[in-house]
């Protein structure tokens, strides 16, 4: 299971970070990754990492802005995002992958949090 909080509203501009806490013990076998969906949009890829955290991958639209980072030791995942913008309001779901290798599909990833929703206001 997975639980995802941190969002909220915030300016254009401003910054927040989301976690995403797994309760199972298997967290660190796994890639982890955030997708989003905007309203009246399709969920869209975020960001992914590896197993160990030495792998990241983002959407064109949030690299250099946003930062995914995990600590294993606490099963958890983060999403930093600076340099907000209202385009970056959607809810956010954290996902555990099949694999321990990073991806850009929804469909290599099995588990997903129930969503926080995050608000950009201009």
């Amino acid at each position: 299971q997975l639980q995802a909080c941190g969002g909220g509203l915030v300016q254009a501009g401003g910054s927040l970070r989301l976690s995403c806490a797994a309760s199972e013990g298997t967290f660190s076998f796994y890639a982890m990754g955030w997708f989003r969906q905007a309203p009246g949009k399709e969920r869209e890829f975020v960001a992914t990492i590896g197993q160990i955290g030495d792998t990241t991958y983002y959407a064109d639209a949030v690299k250099g802005r946003f930062t995914i980072s995990r600590d294993n030791a606490k099963n958890t995942v983060y999403l930093q995002m600076n340099s907000l913008k209202p385009e970056d309001t959607a809810v956010y779901y954290c996902a555990r992958s099949r694999y321990y290798v990073t991806s850009r599909r929804s469909d290599d990833y099995s588990y997903w949090g129930q969503g926080t929703l995050v608000t950009v206001s201009s």
